[in-house]
């Protein structure tokens, strides 16, 4: 059995914390979709909240060299305080309880999203676990 490619060998390692990270976006990324608003406040306001706070963050690990040195970890810093900040202006007035969708296409889209991705990321640690036990023996 081949080895998994690059992309579904990340995919295969990631961390609980990683996959919960991973459905978040996910999560975002429907809302985003389902409530786009093009005008430029809610986007440039959101990088500038993401400048800021992305910039607390970044010195709040300062000491913590892995923190620094990868890329994906600092963009990440970045990133979730746009995404909190623009998911929290785009739901605005919309029905939203928390953080949930008061339409139930939106919430179980969402939800089944965050599902299939999930059960993929499980069939490829399933599978990768077959290709390493293969190859040990």
């Amino acid at each position: 059995m081949a080895r998994l490619p690059s992309p579904l060998k990340y995919l295969a390692e990631l961390t609980p914390g990683k996959i919960t990270l991973w459905c978040y976006l996910i999560w975002y990324l429907v809302t985003v979709v389902e409530h786009f608003d093009p005008s430029p406040g809610i986007w440039l306001s959101s990088l500038g909240i993401s400048a800021v706070v992305g910039v607390a963050l970044l010195l709040s690990v300062r000491g913590e060299q892995t923190a620094l040195s990868d890329r994906w970890r600092t963009f990440r810093l970045f990133l979730m305080p746009f995404c909190v900040s623009s998911f929290s202006a785009l739901i605005k007035g919309q029905g939203y309880i928390l953080i949930l969708p008061s339409r139930s296409l939106e919430l179980y889209l969402s939800v089944a999203l965050c599902a299939v991705f999930v059960l993929f990321v499980y069939f490829l640690k399933r599978t990768q676990r077959g290709v390493s036990a293969q190859q040990s023996d």
